[in-house]
């Protein structure tokens, strides 16, 4: 016999962003199921997504966080913040992430926020210009958090890009007179 434990630490805390009722014409009646959409991470990185569709609420749960700590993925994090800022588009939903200053907390919308707080991300800034779609918008979170590069600096950029430029030949731009029409 099985005994819960209150002592036993569970490694990744779930979130069920959203809850949906399928229902399917069948020759005998309505066959009733729902879909699932959840959020897993442990708050130190790691974070996954996962779609659960069964008969009964609690399966599809079950099914959602397993496929979810199959496919995770490692967020770097910076100060708490994210390294840069990201556009996405993954399907109608657009959304924006921006690393925020120490101290500013997460904004961000529902499910934005959900994956952003697993993530372990403490302080950001997002905005959702999309569609208003809860399982798009959480799948465009973790796209978005997927695009992050880990050595990303401003400063490295733009001495790359300098010492780039200096290596190639000088440009020369030619100046053409305009021939200007007078009457």
């Amino acid at each position: 016999m099985y005994y819960h434990d209150p002592q036993q630490v569970k490694e990744f805390e779930e979130k069920v962003v959203q809850v949906n009722r399928v229902s399917k014409k069948t020759q005998g009646g309505n066959k009733i199921g729902f879909s699932v959409v959840v959020v897993v991470g442990d708050k130190k990185g790691r974070v996954g997504v996962g779609i659960g569709k069964a008969p009964e609420v609690q399966s599809a749960i079950r099914k959602g966080v397993a496929y979810a700590k199959k496919h995770l993925i490692t967020v770097p994090l910076n100060n708490g913040t994210i390294p840069h800022e990201v556009r996405v588009k993954e399907g109608a939903a657009r959304l924006i992430l921006r690393p925020a200053p120490q101290g500013s907390g997460v904004i961000a919308g529902g499910a934005v926020r959900s994956v952003v707080e697993l993530a372990g991300i403490k302080d950001i800034s997002s905005k959702v210009l999309g569609t208003n779609n809860q399982a798009n918008n959480v799948y465009a979170t973790f796209a978005g958090l997927r695009m992050l590069k880990t050595n990303w600096n401003r400063e490295n950029i733009s001495q790359s890009e300098k010492s780039e430029n200096q290596s190639e030949e000088p440009k020369v731009e030619v100046k053409k007179k305009s021939k200007k029409k007078t009457s």
